[in-house]
Parts: structure tokens; sequence; C-alpha cells
């Protein structure tokens, strides 16, 4: 699979409130697939599952086994790395930017006085 491919299935996985909301609920710890469905009460566990599916197949939720139970952890890589793609890049040139119109306006405060 290539890397646009698996972005693709980043932005996907992130274009659904649910699958954010879940990613949230990760955020401190992990938990177990019933402790999610507990949370998330108004959808069943089938709901529940086939976002988390689509979680997993993003990279940004990796499952584990345990006995019975099935645990679910966040992984935050893939959306550190389209920060650093995109957003680290446009906020760099966004702060160059505010810098420029600061020297510019300390250079016009100085020829004023």
């Amino acid at each position: 699979m290539s890397s646009d491919d698996q972005t693709d299935r980043v932005f996907k996985a992130l274009a659904a409130p649910i699958r954010r909301d879940l990613m949230d609920a990760l955020r401190d710890n992990p938990q177990t697939t019933g402790e999610l469905c507990a949370r998330f009460d108004a959808l069943n566990r089938c709901t529940v599952m086939q976002h988390l599916r689509v979680l997993e197949e993003a990279g940004l939720v990796i499952a584990r086994r345990r006995g019975r139970q099935r645990w679910n952890y966040l992984n935050a890589l893939p959306i550190k790395q389209i920060h650093d793609r995109w957003i680290g890049a446009y906020a760099a040139q966004a702060v160059d930017l505010l810098e420029r119109m600061k020297t510019d306006i300390e250079r016009e405060a100085c020829d004023v006085d």
C-alpha cells in the first residue's frame, strides 16, 4: 500500500465525528471494546466495532487481545505524520510571514520617529 493510500485512510477515518470521539476516548488510556461500547451507549456494539475497524485500518487504533478482552490503543503516529507533512509546513510559513510583518511595522515606526 502506498503512503498516499494510507493517508487517504487516515483522512477517511477522521472524517466521521464518532471516530474522532472514539480516538478522544482512547487518548489518555487504552480501553476494552466493552468499555468503549458502554461509553458510547447510543450506538450498538456492532456499530462501535465497525468504527474501530476503520480506525484500525487507518493505523489510528491498535487492538490487542488479552484473554477474552480486546484492548484498543490510540496510535497518534499517523496524525503526527500529517502534521509534519502539511500543518507544520504551513505553520512555519505563517510564522515567517508574521515575523516579516513585525519587522516591517517596526521599521515603519522607526521611520516615523
